[in-house]
Order: C-alpha cells, then structure tokens, then sequence
C-alpha cells in the first residue's frame, strides 16, 4: 500500500478520508486497518455477500495469465484507456482505479500507459489481492466488494478498467471525475466457444452488452466501443487453468472434467471473444 495511493481512499464505515502511519490506515473517527504484511489492506466493512476466489483460483489465474494467453485483452484494454483518457492540466491527475481487478494482471499494463498516476486495484479475495500488490510499483491493492460501497472518495479516478468483472454503476459514477472514463471488458457469445460446448462450461448471456447498456444509461453515455476476436493455442495443462479460473470453478469438478479434457485436440485452438466499451459519467 503506497502512501501516495491513500488519498485516494476513504472509509467503508463512514466515508472519512485516510492516512496512514505506521503501517496503519485510520480516518478522523478513528477507524483503523492494517496493512497486511503482503502489502495490501483490507477494507470490507462487514461479511462478503458472494463468494470471493479461492486461493486455487487465484493460482490458476496468475498461471493462466503469465503464459500470454489474454495478452490481446490486455494490449486492446491499454490502447483504448491511451486513447479515451483525459490529458492531465496540471495539478493531481486522479488514479487509475481496477474494480474486481484480481491479479492485477491487466492493470499493470494500463499502468505503464500513465506515469504519473497511481493505481488503486479492489478484489475481493485476499488471495487476489496479495498478488495484485505485487503486480506493479504503482498498485495499491485493496480487498472490497464490487457491489457495495466502494471505499474510494468521490471524485478520485480519471480511470475506471472493469475486466469481466462485477459493477454497480452508481458506484462507479460517484468516484469518477466528470472528464474521466469508465473502461469495460465484457465477453461475447463465442467467447471460448470451443470449450464451451466440449466441456460444457458456462455460456455468455446472448444480450449481455444490451443489457450492460441498459444499466449503465442513467449515470454514464458510450463514447466508444470496440470488439476483439482472437484465437489462442491451449495445451492441455493450460485447459484446466482457464476453467479453474472464474465462476466454472465452482460447477466443474473431478474426473469427468479431466476425461473432457483428454479428449480435446492439442494444442486446442480456442476463440477470445470480447467487447471493450469506453463510456463517460453523464453531468
């Protein structure tokens, strides 16, 4: 957690601003949160409503994403931020905050497009979050729920990165400046079409992207939106990671699992699906 990413925060019990001394984060009324020695800080105010990644999952995901497999996701994320985000005018630029970040994975190559901005990533596993603080020099990890509260202050990021990822829009709106912009990464149908059918994983909401839309209307307008389509080359050590990374963890299990995965073609050519929208809070 870096001192110059705490300004940036206020408190999930009464929304005060923070400062840290000694390690330790505390608003005016005396609320205080450790840093944890892996060097995020956690800042749920009450029990987690959903269940956050297991430790296995967080593994599986950090494995995934260091072989390259989603690099496309995360040049495409990187280029629309360069593109859409405001050009600081002197003074504090805001941050550059990841909601439901995880490993910090796509975040970190954002962060290499702003210097000179700090990086707040929220997840809401700590498993997460101990890698995430890792993942760059300018990330500032924190454990949060997507869907509550966000203990970040009105105002504060220039940039919002949503990557397959919960969101509350009205959250999401209250810590924007009026000039920043809000970065969504949503799949698509044929996202990992291949496995889908073979494996019999979760399929993508046909009207995903209308019903993202609909949501976001009241608080944000559409500025740019852009779709990506890749294919990458799975081997059958990196099938299971991918599975065991998000929610077709918790409804894929044991042996029939593995015998689905013997029987696919290696390396398995299988299709990255995505949306990309950029969208700015409405005045």
């Amino acid at each position: 957690m870096r001192k110059e990413a705490v300004r940036y925060l206020r408190c999930p019990h009464c929304s005060g601003a923070m400062a840290m001394t000694d390690g330790t984060l505390r608003c005016p009324l005396g609320h205080s949160f450790d840093v944890a020695k892996q060097g995020y800080v956690n800042l749920l105010p009450a029990a987690a409503r959903f269940s956050a990644d297991t430790a296995a999952m967080v593994a599986a995901r950090a494995d995934f994403l260091a072989a390259g497999h989603y690099a496309p996701i995360a040049e495409a994320l990187a280029a629309l931020a360069r593109a859409t985000a405001p050009v600081p005018t002197g003074g504090d630029p805001g941050c550059v905050v990841d909601i439901g970040g995880g490993t910090g994975y796509h975040h970190a190559r954002v962060m290499a497009e702003f210097p000179g901005h700090e990086g707040i990533l929220l997840d809401i596993s700590k498993f997460a979050a101990r890698r995430a603080a890792r993942a760059h020099p300018r990330i500032s990890a924190v454990v949060a729920d997507a869907w509550d509260g966000l203990p970040i202050a009105d105002g504060a990021a220039s940039v919002v990165l949503n990557v397959f990822a919960p969101r509350n829009p009205a959250e999401l709106r209250r810590i924007l400046r009026p000039e920043g912009v809000l970065l969504v990464v949503t799949p698509r149908p044929d996202h990992l079409r291949e496995l889908v059918e073979a494996l019999g994983l979760l399929r993508v909401d046909e009207q995903k992207d209308e019903r993202l839309a609909d949501r976001f209307s009241a608080y944000f307008t559409e500025v740019a939106r852009e779709r990506s389509r890749s294919t990458m080359a799975l081997d059958h050590k990196a099938v299971p990671r991918l599975v065991g990374m998000g929610p077709n963890a918790w409804h894929q299990h044991g042996e029939r699992l593995e015998e689905r995965i013997a029987s696919l073609p290696e390396p398995c050519e299988v299709t990255v699906s995505i949306t990309l929208t950029a969208y700015r809070p409405l005045i």
